[in-house]
């Protein structure tokens, strides 16, 4: 059983529940509650349930009145969805940051993802979705459109479940410096198709990928035992 300290944060169980959700630690649509949750940390009831109410404020969780707290679901088709609009908003970020974005921030970009810089498989799984993300973020914000980072924003939220996935192989790691190398250069060269081009199959490689491991979990995982395993 994982057990941390007595004294835990909500902020430290909101984090580890949120880890264990997005690892397929616990699965999709398993039933969690209050009760179990403080066993399991050690701790009261009281900051599971502020961890709690952070997850569902994310859609991690629903809430249900008397029935408990439900993992949400994978819902392949809906993420495709998401993935779409997140090829568009990406491509607009490509077209500002262009015109708009500094390039010395451009050439500080190349050089953070320079293929030699690549840590492989070897490379913390979450601190690379972090360091990945950052990296569109990066183009939208030197493009200056804070509805454009907003929005981006939120799409992460909601694809992360699978879009971490994408880097539990270590040559899917290498591939994304590779790419995310070549367009900062591209931008550099001031090939705006090319580069655009290439952040869209950049993003339908990563969506294929990521939901191939997903369907995969999915299929091996029983949804019986999946929390009881964790307890």
């Amino acid at each position: 059983m994982d057990r941390l300290a007595p004294r835990i944060s909500s902020s430290a169980i909101y984090e580890r529940l949120k880890e264990m959700i997005l690892g397929f630690e616990i699965y999709p649509g398993s039933r969690i509650t209050e009760s179990d949750l403080a066993a399991h940390f050690g701790v009261s009831r009281t900051p599971v349930r502020e961890a709690l109410q952070r997850l569902a404020q994310e859609g991690q969780v629903s809430i249900r009145t008397k029935q408990g707290c439900f993992v949400r679901q994978i819902n392949i088709s809906e993420l495709s969805q998401f993935y779409r609009v997140r090829t568009a908003l990406e491509c607009l970020s490509l077209e500002i940051a262009a015109r708009l974005m500094a390039k010395d921030a451009l050439r500080a970009l190349a050089e953070e993802w320079d293929p030699a810089c690549c840590p492989g498989a070897a490379g913390n799984l979450t601190l690379m979705v972090q360091k990945e993300e950052s990296f569109h973020i990066a183009l939208a914000q030197g493009g200056g459109n804070e509805a454009l980072v907003t929005y981006l924003n939120d799409i992460n939220e909601r694809i992360r479940v699978i879009r971490r996935l994408d880097f539990t192989a270590g040559f899917r790691i290498e591939r994304t410096y590779e790419e995310h190398h070549r367009m900062a250069c591209l931008l550099l060269d001031g090939d705006l198709a090319a580069a655009k081009a290439l952040m869209a199959d950049h993003i339908l490689r990563s969506e294929k990928f990521a939901r191939s491991v997903t369907l995969e979990q999915l299929a091996r995982t029983d949804n019986s035992t999946a929390w009881a395993a964790v307890r």
